[in-house]
């Protein structure tokens, strides 16, 4: 009975990741308000970070952050590396010190959203000499219509959440 909930659990997981990933990569990319596109896995990374703890966190922010990468045709790996590390950050913090709740993981979201931002910054300043204000202005544009996806993510995460707290036995890390 356990490897079938452990079944169920992963390919719940995966189903999340999938929905993401096409509407990041394949939906919103010919919906573009403004020329931007949501950044959608990292909020999904994160939010499992938050209610599922550092394990699952950086499990779901290193296939987050290839699917990222995948969807930005990124070669560098930068998103597998920064949502892993991510992932693994805030599910300790929310094992530790943070408290599992809505505004929690608007903050932590907000977060990684500012952090992925300035990784696609980095290189275009840094190398290309493209002016920091026009990207900042952008970053910023982008890191809020990110953030109005989160409440449709959370809405499943916190779902994700309760099943594994439900299925986790006691005393385990979650």
């Amino acid at each position: 009975m356990k490897k079938l909930t452990i079944f169920v659990s992963i390919l719940l997981h995966a189903l999340l990741l999938l929905t993401v990933f096409i509407f990041q990569g394949m939906i919103f990319p010919y919906i573009r308000l403004t020329g931007l596109v949501p950044l959608l896995l990292p909020i999904a990374g994160t939010g499992v970070a938050v209610y599922e703890g550092r394990y699952a966190g950086g499990i779901m922010g290193l296939f987050a952050g290839i699917l990222c990468d995948v969807s930005f045709n990124e070669p560098t790996g930068v998103f597998t590396v920064l949502l892993t590390m991510t992932g693994l950050l805030i599910g300790a913090l929310a094992d530790t010190i943070i408290m599992r709740r809505l505004v929690t993981y608007y903050l932590c979201c907000a977060v990684v959203l500012v952090i992925s931002a300035f990784a696609q910054m980095f290189p275009l300043i840094f190398f290309d000499d493209v002016p920091a204000q026009t990207l900042l202005a952008t970053a910023i544009w982008q890191t809020i219509y990110s953030l109005i996806f989160a409440f449709p993510i959370w809405l499943f995460v916190r779902a994700l959440g309760k099943r594994a707290q439900r299925v986790s036995p006691p005393g385990r890390p979650q």
